[in-house]
């Protein structure tokens, strides 16, 4: 992947539902290697292979249900946003701040960090505008359906209200 390009995913399914593609995946897998072993892909039991058939693509169809998730992938040179469904290991974001930077030339910027495992963050996006900021730190906390922090203030972070923030924009 290029270095430009950084891949955002939603928070972790809950256990239960990754128990449950787990057993469906694990019954289709069985099903398939029960009718290689008892030989049923054969013409005298057509009947078999197609119920062996469809439930395997039910099982299947039911693990990819629960086990998939979105997963963003962000062009920050072209500031460019691609969401995808994707079935895999996931990690776990748990929130999006805006953050004011104090620049060498006495100037500021806003940035948009991506918060992770409680202190580690990626910085995607700045602007010298802090509505514009806003905008790709909101549409990215709805995508990955996390929370919007705002760090614009020294020592006084506030969480946003996103529910207000889209009535605002409406």
């Amino acid at each position: 992947m290029k270095e430009n390009i950084l891949c955002v995913s939603e928070s972790p399914k809950p256990l239960w539902e990754t128990i449950i593609a787990a057993f469906a995946f694990t019954a289709a897998f069985g099903i398939i290697v029960a009718s290689l072993l008892y030989k049923f892909f054969n013409l005298s039991n057509f009947k078999a292979v197609g119920a062996m058939t469809e439930g395997v693509i039910y099982l299947v169809g039911i693990g990819v249900g629960f086990s998939r998730y979105k997963k963003i992938y962000v062009d920050l040179k072209n500031s460019k946003f691609r969401a995808t469904t994707e079935v895999g290991p996931i990690k776990n974001y748990e929130y999006v701040s805006i953050f004011l930077q104090l620049l060498a030339d006495g100037s500021y910027i806003f940035e948009v960090n991506l918060w992770y495992n409680k202190n580690k963050h990626f910085k995607l996006y700045e602007k010298n505008n802090f509505e514009d900021a806003l905008a790709v730190a909101y549409d990215l906390s709805e995508e990955l359906n996390i929370d919007l922090l705002d760090a614009t203030i020294a020592n006084d972070y506030k969480w946003i209200d996103k529910e207000a923030l889209k009535q605002k924009a409406v």
